[in-house]
């Protein structure tokens, strides 16, 4: 049942207040496929407007804190904690990772959705001068712990926490 409408079928925020806080954490990745070279330029460090990873994880961060602020039924909470990772997984695709962390009566999946989200647009706003072909995708929930219910998405592998 979706909990997003009111009694008029119209848009709402849903009520939280009956739920009891607790640890929640949510894993989501994406990436993002672009010509090997951007990305050998990336890692030696010679896109022109600068660390283009070191960007990326500020602007993931930033993102996941104000998800509330983009995403119009999503609460504002509480993150305690937001780590991005960056990992090559062939030569012309950098994946990205966030995990997120809150005490709350809330997951945080959107807040991670967000994170690599941003993270993957900065990449390519700092190197679409080099490379307009680049691709972001497929982004996606990994998992996520707390509240009443624990995901993990079958079709994907989890090898962080």
């Amino acid at each position: 049942m979706l909990t997003h409408f009111n009694k008029q079928q119209r848009a709402r925020m849903v009520d939280v207040s009956h739920k009891q806080a607790t640890e929640r954490i949510a894993v989501a990745k994406t990436r993002v496929i672009m010509q090997p070279a951007t990305l050998e330029t990336i890692e030696q460090g010679k896109i022109s407007k600068g660390d283009v990873l070191a960007v990326a994880q500020v602007a993931g961060v930033m993102a996941a804190k104000k998800t509330s602020e983009l995403i119009p039924m999503c609460h504002p909470i509480f993150t305690t904690g937001v780590d991005l990772t960056f990992e090559k997984i062939s030569e012309d695709t950098l994946e990205i990772e966030a995990t997120v962390k809150t005490v709350g009566v809330t997951g945080v999946e959107m807040e991670a959705l967000t994170a690599v989200s941003v993270a993957a647009l900065t990449i390519y706003d700092m190197c679409k001068a080099i490379d307009k072909q680049m691709s972001i995708g497929p982004t996606y929930l990994v998992k996520k712990t707390g509240g009443k219910s624990n995901f993990i998405h079958p079709e994907r592998t989890v090898d962080s926490e």
